[in-house]
């Protein structure tokens, strides 16, 4: 067993929660995950993340999207915890490193989604350019309300199964 995962799962309900809350930013993800353990291996957790997302109410889900920062920016938002803006930074790396012209239609297409959906864009960034990143934030300004929630909920469920399995790196 991985060793990071078998020390995980000896932990107290609270603490195990707490540990593996950057990879996704919602509490009730990683309270309920925390609640399925003894995990045997990374597959079962990937698999029980999946499932935990899936369960979870659209709070929630918010919850998870308000611990990014904004696709091209480096500020953190406060709810995000060391460990995530540290991930995120290192996943969002190549828009980071993009032309002006490309961040400012990044910023300018940032600004667009909030006013549209209220909430920020979230996008599973790794190893993406920031022009395919900037295509599909176009892409999904088209989207209706229901649509556009099920498809970040999908990129923050990508999301956590990477930065799962950079935790159990650890």
């Amino acid at each position: 067993m991985n060793k990071v995962l078998a020390r995980w799962n000896e932990l107290p309900e609270d603490d195990a929660a707490d540990e593996i809350l950057p990879c996704c930013g919602s509490k009730a993800w990683a309270r309920d995950l925390a609640r399925r353990r003894p995990l045997r291996n990374e597959q079962d957790l990937l698999s029980a993340s999946g499932e935990v997302w899936w369960s979870l109410q659209e709070w929630d889900w918010l919850q998870a999207f308000r611990s990014h920062p904004r696709i091209g920016e480096s500020k953190v938002p406060q709810a995000a915890k060391p460990q995530s803006a540290a991930w995120s930074a290192q996943e969002q790396s190549r828009a980071a490193d993009a032309g002006h012209s490309t961040r400012a239609a990044l910023a300018k297409g940032n600004r667009r989604y909030e006013q549209r959906f209220g909430r920020t864009f979230i996008v599973c960034a790794t190893g993406k350019s920031a022009d395919e990143i900037l295509e599909i934030l176009r892409r999904r300004l088209k989207n209706d309300e229901s649509r556009e929630l099920r498809e970040a909920a999908e990129q923050q469920r990508q999301i956590a199964e990477i930065r799962l399995k950079k935790w159990l790196q650890a």
